[in-house]
């Protein structure tokens, strides 16, 4: 993969690069379409990474068909298809991890602690694998993206990070590969995390500033549902990604929810800007 990249570069092509762990649908495939526009060339890489999984996760029980995801890269113009082993990733004696400090502590990081370790580790090899110069993320992901920013921005690494839009499906579920996981009526009981973040954008253009009152009222609309147990519901600054008190007039906030419908851990968010 090297090579391969060293040799596009010398022939002057830029590289995007979209990472995933495959299982892929709408929401990926736009990162794909995305790249194709930005991008000369278009690297995509398939990796169900066992470091960012805590032993009571879902690794093993990760939704995987690599047959559907290269015959549907394939149809869309992919122009390369990265595929490592665990075991050339990480060889015998592995000892070398990432970790982002602050910002992978909160939030995500408070109820999966070793996500963001794996996450940031396995984006180090990724970028020194496929030398990108731009690599697509999906807003879904928000904290992800802030801390590989973070990362970036410490670590020296070339590459411009670009978040996309959340996919969403018709009736407002964001899009996700663990979505699979829900029966009929626990798919139905999850579009409570969509209308939870649009009454925050009602809340906010009716004037509400404090974030306490919005949140309470988010959850009040999430618990309305049986199947579901929040773990946060949150609104932080979208550039320095820290918990706010209250909302001032221009600037841009995420209102970020992750919570478990039945057994099937979703998260959602929305960038509002107040005005």
């Amino acid at each position: 993969m090297q090579r391969l990249s060293r040799k596009l570069k010398a022939e002057n092509k830029s590289i995007g690069f979209v990472p995933t762990m495959g299982f892929l649908h709408e929401g990926h495939i736009s990162l794909v379409k995305k790249s194709k526009q930005k991008s000369n060339v278009t690297v995509v890489s398939i990796f169900v990474n066992p470091a960012q999984f805590a032993p009571n996760e879902d690794f093993k029980k990760y939704p995987r068909d690599l047959r559907h995801d290269k015959n549907l890269l394939k149809t869309i113009g992919t122009d390369y298809l990265f595929i490592p082993e665990v075991s050339e990733v990480y060889q015998t004696n592995y000892q070398t991890f990432v970790e982002v400090d602050e910002i992978s502590r909160i939030l995500e990081g408070e109820f999966r602690p070793f996500h963001f370790k794996g996450v940031a580790t396995i984006l180090s090899i990724l970028f020194n694998c496929v030398l990108p110069d731009y690599t697509f993320f999906g807003q879904k992901d928000a904290q992800q993206v802030a801390v590989i920013r973070q990362m970036i921005k410490d670590l020296k690494f070339t590459t411009e990070i670009i978040a996309c839009p959340i996919v969403r499906e018709k009736d407002g579920l964001a899009m996700s590969s663990r979505n699979i996981y829900l029966s009929i009526n626990e798919r139905s009981d999850a579009l409570v995390l969509f209308k939870a973040l649009k009454l925050a954008e009602k809340l906010v253009m009716e004037g509400e500033r404090l974030a306490d009152i919005i949140i309470s009222k988010m959850i009040n609309e999430i618990n309305s549902i049986d199947s579901s147990k929040i773990d946060y519901v949150r609104i932080v600054d979208v550039d320095k990604f820290s918990q706010v008190d209250s909302l001032i007039s221009g600037s841009r906030y995420y209102f970020l929810i992750a919570c478990k419908i039945g057994n099937t851990r979703l998260i959602d968010n929305v960038i509002i800007k107040v005005s």
